[in-house]
C-alpha cells in the first residue's frame, strides 16, 4: 500500500469526518472505497458509451429481439399462474 497526499476543502473534510465517525471507519478506509466505486463507475460509463456509439454505428434490426420478447412474455404467464392456488 502506497501513501498519498491531497488536498481538500475544509467543508468536504468536515462532511467527511462525520461520515467516517457515523459508520466506525477511517479516512483512508472511506476514501480507498469511494476511489473504487467511482472507478468502477468511469469504467461502466465508458462501457456503456462504447454500447451506444455501436449501436449508433449498428442499429438494430427489426425482428433482431422478437424471439427474446416472446419467451419473456411466455416466462411471465407462466410466473402468474403457478402462483395461483
Amino acid at each position: 500500500m502506497r501513501t498519498l497526499q491531497m488536498t481538500f476543502d475544509d467543508d468536504l473534510v468536515a462532511e467527511l469526518d462525520q461520515v467516517v465517525q457515523e459508520n466506525h471507519t477511517n479516512r483512508s478506509a472511506f476514501t480507498r472505497e469511494a476511489l473504487r466505486m467511482a472507478i468502477a463507475l468511469y469504467h461502466q460509463r465508458k462501457l456503456v458509451e462504447k454500447h451506444r456509439a455501436g449501436y449508433l454505428r449498428h442499429p438494430v434490426a427489426p425482428d433482431e429481439f422478437s424471439v427474446w420478447e416472446e419467451e419473456h412474455t411466455n416466462w411471465r404467464k407462466w410466473i402468474r399462474l403457478s402462483a395461483l392456488p
